[in-house]
């Protein structure tokens, strides 16, 4: 249990302090006062002294944004995507590795690093999370400035999740392989509460069906728990660690007595080198697209003789329909694959859209809309939506709410046929 005298035994060590007020430069800052929530948003963290002054009055925890600003005070919810693009000088790459499984967690976040450094990336750090994971970071000076003919900074949150996506499968067989060699599928079911049909799906070992690699939440604001600061649920400290030597981390270092300021710096900016971290970028873009043409590729469909009524649509798209202020073009690519597929004509579409288009918070252009269509029509076969489960597509925009009809199917096309077959038996 965390009581105030380990909060304040903690946080006035001035060199906790000083670790922390260096992570917190260019970050929005969220400050967490243990049950009774964070603090307000945005906030900034300027001086040693603040960290003290802060715990004295119940502050337990301190987060900081993977995003980089020139001024995060101007940060608002309200902000356009435009306005924040333009507050935004850059981003560091953090990936939060998790599972209830600690072990599972340390073999994780190994063979990701030795994934990173393969491609000559030193300024890759480490840091134990608190709990039962870890966090990975780039920071953004390892990145080239451009990429794909547009400014690096915004290249968030594609940028982040792209790399995300593609060092997850780039490891997949081989943490499969070490969690295999290492433990039973009875351990595993018994040590994660997972069922056997979730671990092993279509007779497949997933080790992502219980380990987490964060995908779907980095999210612009996102925040993560800066170095040395506590964690809420174990009393724990976020203490960063040799990147090299995650599996033999151990607990004990994390409690708050035993915690020394490590020589490796969460972030550390001072050994990035240009262009080091470029390879990977390109390749994680390069191995999404492919990926996300091959799927859609394969989804190909019969069309339904009458169109499928607006009033069957699935959740994702009636919430797409009422409007967004993220998502804008992933959505305009989904809603021309969905409204083809359940029988709508391009005489209807195009109107239809123009509508959607001027609900969103901000109109796409119309040029868009209209070559969307267009190149939709040069198809020689129409293809369905992203399935549901796409990393990048309706829960990234935060438009997936399933009933249940949602959790039987695996593509929002296959719930409005569904609905459709259902009534007219």
């Amino acid at each position: 249990m965390l009581t105030k005298s380990i909060l304040l035994n903690h946080y006035k060590r001035e060199d906790i302090q000083r670790e922390i007020i260096e992570n917190a430069k260019n970050r929005e800052i969220a400050i967490k006062f243990g049950d009774k929530g964070f603090g307000k948003r945005p906030d900034i963290l300027a001086y040693p002294k603040d960290i003290l002054e802060l715990a004295k009055k119940g502050a337990t925890s301190f987060h900081a944004s993977e995003e980089l600003w020139k001024n995060p005070l101007q940060l608002s919810p309200m902000m356009k995507r435009k306005d924040l693009e333009n507050l935004r000088i850059g981003w560091d790459l953090v990936l939060d590795i998790d599972c209830k499984v600690l072990d599972y967690s340390k073999i994780t976040t190994h063979l990701l690093v030795r994934a990173i450094r393969s491609y000559g990336i030193n300024s890759v750090s480490c840091k134990f999370s608190g709990g039962t994971g870890f966090h990975i970071g780039i920071p953004f000076e390892s990145f080239p400035k451009t990429i794909h003919k547009k400014e690096t900074r915004l290249w968030f949150p594609d940028g982040a999740r792209a790399i995300a996506f593609y060092l997850k499968e780039r490891i997949k067989e081989r943490l499969s392989s070490e969690l295999l060699k290492n433990y039973s599928i009875t351990e595993i079911k018994k040590q994660t509460g997972k069922k056997f049909e979730e671990i092993v799906q279509d007779g497949k070992f997933d080790p992502f069906s219980f380990v987490g690699i964060d995908t779907i939440l980095i999210s612009s604001r996102h925040l993560y728990r800066m170095p040395y600061s506590f964690n809420e649920k174990t009393g724990l400290v976020s203490v960063p660690i040799n990147p090299n030597r995650a599996l033999s981390f151990v607990k004990e270092i994390a409690i708050p007595k035993n915690v020394k300021v490590s020589k490796f710096v969460f972030l550390d900016k001072r050994k990035s080198k240009d262009n080091e971290a470029r390879e990977l970028l390109i390749q994680a873009f390069d191995f999404y697209l492919k990926q996300e043409e091959r799927k859609t590729e394969d989804n190909t469909y019969d069309i339904p003789p009458e169109a499928i009524p607006e009033k069957f649509f699935p959740p994702c798209i009636k919430k797409i329909l009422a409007g967004l202020e993220d998502g804008r073009k992933r959505s305009l690519f989904i809603l021309v694959n969905f409204l083809t597929s359940v029988g709508w004509s391009y005489d209807q579409i195009e109107p239809f859209l123009e509508k959607w288009n001027k609900r969103n918070k901000e109109p796409l252009r119309d040029v868009l809309i209209k070559g969307q269509i267009r190149y939709h029509k040069q198809k020689s076969k129409k293809i369905l939506p992203p399935n549901c489960n796409n990393p990048l597509y309706y829960r990234d925009f935060r438009v997936c709410f399933p009933d249940n009809l949602c959790k039987k199917i695996k593509n929002p096309v296959n719930y409005s046929r569904a609905k459709t077959r259902y009534l007219k038996k």
